[in-house]
């Protein structure tokens, strides 16, 4: 397999990634037990996903040079923000706290954290793949 392939079957669960994570939220924002994402943090998480998707698929069939480090900061952004929104995610055990629900997807953030590390580690691929001009 070449790198070039590995970018694209990245880039692709990329996308799922980002698509799945609205739609995650989008479903556990009224859930009991779970701290409510703002809505401006979400739309900014979606948002710079689809920048940074839209930019990178861009520069992988030859935008230039620029969309690549529009795409890679703003990749860069998703993950910091999907890493705020996971800790947000996560259930509040203080005093007054309750068990989240069931969210019909999984039990626990465990599919989120899954999503977000390996986003952080498919994002520092990506930036490994740019920085050393490897297209």
């Amino acid at each position: 397999m070449t790198l070039v392939n590995l970018v694209w079957m990245l880039t692709a669960l990329a996308a799922v990634v980002v698509l799945l994570t609205r739609s995650r939220l989008v479903a556990t924002e009224k859930q009991s037990g779970v701290t409510q994402t703002p809505v401006a943090l979400l739309n900014a998480h979606s948002g710079f996903g689809v920048l940074a998707l839209a930019t990178w698929v861009a520069w992988l069939v030859g935008a230039p040079r620029w969309a690549g480090w529009v795409a890679v900061v703003a990749w860069w952004v998703v993950a910091v923000i999907g890493l705020m929104v996971l800790a947000r995610w996560v259930p509040a055990n203080g005093r007054h706290g309750r068990g989240a629900t069931n969210d019909g997807w999984a039990h626990g953030p465990w599919l989120s954290v899954l999503g977000h590390v390996g986003m952080l580690l498919g994002i520092a691929f990506f930036t490994w793949f740019f920085v050393a001009n490897r297209l």
